[in-house]
């Protein structure tokens, strides 16, 4: 008898056990429209884009600075849109940029160096930037260094850094692209690479 019992209680408590961790499990999710969970992914995308753009130090060169108290601060009405065509063209001596020098705008975004004067790329989503271009040449620019991501396209020049962005994954590239084509659209003509015999 008293096994009988025993037997009923250890019973009985596994069986309410079983029922308090189904009481507590999550509810089956219901399937997601694909259509949908696309929609809620371009936020994340979005964010995460903000996010590597902002460590990469992307605006480092692609924003103008304005001097702050404490030194140089992004001009946020150019934000990404790269060396301003409003900008008087740098000059520098070509003696001295030959032995190795490098020197650069107020602005940080041109640079006068062995190679002759590059200019920051407008990255904003307007014609003059990056607004009408696919991520395939996004991936192209970045991984490759690849003028525009053009094929036959000149090398991006010194100092962007397309070396270190080789083996980003394609969902970082993917961020980085949808965040740059989230943000304001800054209309700016960049200047033209200058070679060293300009």
């Amino acid at each position: 008898m008293l096994r009988k019992t025993l037997f009923t209680i250890i019973i009985g408590s596994m069986a309410a056990v079983s029922i308090v961790r189904c009481a507590d499990a999550p509810a089956a999710e219901k399937p997601v429209d694909t259509k949908d969970s696309a929609q809620a992914s371009k936020p994340n995308l979005v964010e995460r884009g903000k996010y590597l753009v902002t460590t990469m130090g992307c605006n480092d060169c692609h924003s103008t600075k304005k001097m702050g108290p404490q030194g140089p601060v992004i001009d946020t009405a150019n934000m990404l849109a790269g060396c301003l065509e409003t900008d008087p063209l740098p000059t520098f001596e070509a003696a001295v940029v030959k032995k190795g020098s490098v020197v650069m705008l107020p602005t940080m975004t041109a640079f006068m160096g062995p190679w002759g004067t590059s200019f920051a790329a407008n990255l904003t989503p307007d014609s003059t930037g990056i607004g009408s271009w696919s991520l395939d040449q996004f991936k192209k620019a970045l991984r490759e260094g690849k003028y525009k991501g053009l094929e036959g396209s000149r090398p991006l020049l010194p100092p962007m850094p397309w070396q270190n962005y080789t083996n980003m994954s394609d969902d970082d590239v993917e961020a980085v692209f949808t965040y740059l084509k989230s943000v304001k659209a800054v209309k700016n003509r960049v200047p033209t690479f200058r070679s060293m015999n300009r």
